[in-house]
């Protein structure tokens, strides 16, 4: 697990730009709770991805990746953009069950500040989830983050 964070650091850090440009690391907390990776497509297109623990589920590992599409609703100075998705979760049960593992459909919904004179963005969303596997089931997951966009 340490060599994968390590090469999508190495992977991201190749590509260096601003916030809807290029690649951005950073922390998301919530749930769940670790690693953010973001890559911008176009200007309004992105993929996102998350290495995170959630807590809910006796530390269980959450990996997700999502397409997004970006709306700039608000007029103001700041890039202020709403966005929502369609991607994937997995989730490993700490107990080592394979059958407790969970696979799912996630579509987040988000705003996404983008602050002017720093490379980085400041998110937060609320992602419902549809569990197809091992049953299938409707979870939240919610979250606040920070990223940060190399130069």
């Amino acid at each position: 697990m340490k060599k994968l964070f390590f090469i999508s650091f190495f992977i991201i850090s190749i590509s260096i730009s601003s916030q809807d440009k290029g690649f951005g690391v950073g922390i998301i907390i919530g749930e769940p709770t670790g690693v953010s990776l973001k890559g911008w497509m176009t200007s309004t297109t992105a993929i996102d991805a998350g290495i995170a623990w959630s807590f809910l589920d006796d530390g269980s590992v959450h990996l997700h990746g999502d397409y997004l599409v970006h709306f700039n609703v608000f007029n103001t100075s700041l890039k202020i953009p709403l966005y929502v998705g369609i991607g994937g979760r997995i989730k490993f049960k700490n107990n080592k069950k394979i059958t407790d593992n969970r696979i799912g459909v996630r579509v987040p919904f988000g705003i996404d500040f983008m602050l002017n004179d720093a490379p980085v963005d400041i998110f937060v969303e609320l992602v419902p989830v549809l569990d197809l596997s091992p049953k299938t089931d409707i979870n939240f997951n919610g979250a606040v983050g920070v990223r940060y966009f190399f130069k």
